[in-house]
């Protein structure tokens, strides 16, 4: 049974750093490529950042988090990372992490296979 779970989330003020956790188990993790969306009330599940599989050497970015935000992977501890600085209001959202059997850092939300449940980042202004 596959199983990812995200941790992390928070209330921070604006400015403010965090950093997303996704922990993996029941799956092949090296062969998935990662991503990362967010969900704001009363909108669409949005592509954040994603990282292929294995390596990871290709890394994709939503333009809005650009300069901001790193994605990154330990394979080893079966983990996703996504580092947020200088958070802004506008990022407030349910951040889900999801995977990508042999992706390649697609944004595309119908290429992912497995879900967690999402961890809540609050950015205050």
């Amino acid at each position: 049974q596959v199983q990812l779970v995200e941790s992390g989330g928070g209330l921070v003020q604006a400015g403010g750093s965090l950093r997303l956790s996704c922990a993996a188990s029941g799956l092949t993790f090296s062969t998935y490529a990662m991503g990362w969306f967010r969900q704001a009330p009363g909108k669409e599940r949005d592509f954040v950042a994603a990282i292929s599989w294995s390596d990871g050497r290709r890394r994709n970015y939503v333009d809005s988090v650009k300069g901001r935000f790193t994605i990154s992977r330990d394979n080893a501890k079966n983990t996703v990372f996504l580092q947020m600085n200088n958070l802004k209001p506008e990022d407030t959202a349910l951040y889900y992490c999801a995977a990508d059997k042999m992706g390649w850092a697609t944004p595309n939300v119908d290429k992912y296979n497995y879900w967690g449940q999402g961890t809540q980042v609050t950015v205050s202004s």
